[in-house]
């Protein structure tokens, strides 16, 4: 599946569009990916070509299956291309009634509403999608000591459901569930 999304800009916030990763974002990941922060938040480090390369292939393969449908997130305009983020949508698989969704922001773009717009339009997407399949609610997971994703999470009008118990070592902290449902209002 060859997917482009489109975001249009706002006043104060360049449009967007989101793509299936490609080779060409090996030096943007390694140059993302030395920010603390993010991190402190990645399931993996992405510091050398081999880490990315391994993580690309693991994207490759999530849009074969249908598992992974991970996008870069691209300003457009000036400076067309420059990554500035990452959404994902994670299926275990077809006809499954949920799916999990995630995202970061790079360093650089943080404080401008990426993160949350580029969730409000995969989330469209992915309820358009796959609607057909079986699609009825996305779940966004995030550590409680990160108040920035449950910003972002409410601005794409996921709404809080319950706190998590940690389940270390792949979540070492206590953790926030949001939900959005197919039928939500808009």
């Amino acid at each position: 599946m060859n997917v482009t999304l489109r975001v249009d800009g706002t006043p104060s916030a360049a449009a967007l569009f989101l793509r299936p990763w490609g080779d060409g974002d090996i030096e943007p990941l390694i140059e993302a990916f030395r920010d603390p922060m993010l991190r402190r938040g990645a399931s993996g480090p992405l510091e050398s070509v081999e880490d990315v390369r391994g993580w690309l292939e693991l994207q490759r393969r999530g849009w074969v299956t249908g598992e992974r449908l991970g996008f870069a997130v691209c300003e457009a305009g000036p400076g067309e291309g420059r990554l500035v983020g990452s959404v994902v949508m994670k299926r275990a698989g077809s006809g499954q009634e949920s799916a999990e969704v995630g995202y970061w922001t790079a360093a650089h773009a943080r404080g401008r509403g990426v993160a949350s717009r580029a969730l409000e339009v995969l989330t469209g997407w992915a309820f358009d999608v796959f609607a057909a399949d079986g699609l009825e609610r996305l779940d966004l997971l995030h550590q409680v000591d990160n108040p920035a994703s449950c910003r972002v999470a409410e601005k794409a009008r996921y709404g809080f459901r319950r706190v998590l118990p940690a389940q270390p070592p792949q979540f070492p902290r206590d953790g926030h569930l949001h939900v959005r449902r197919a039928d939500d209002p808009s």
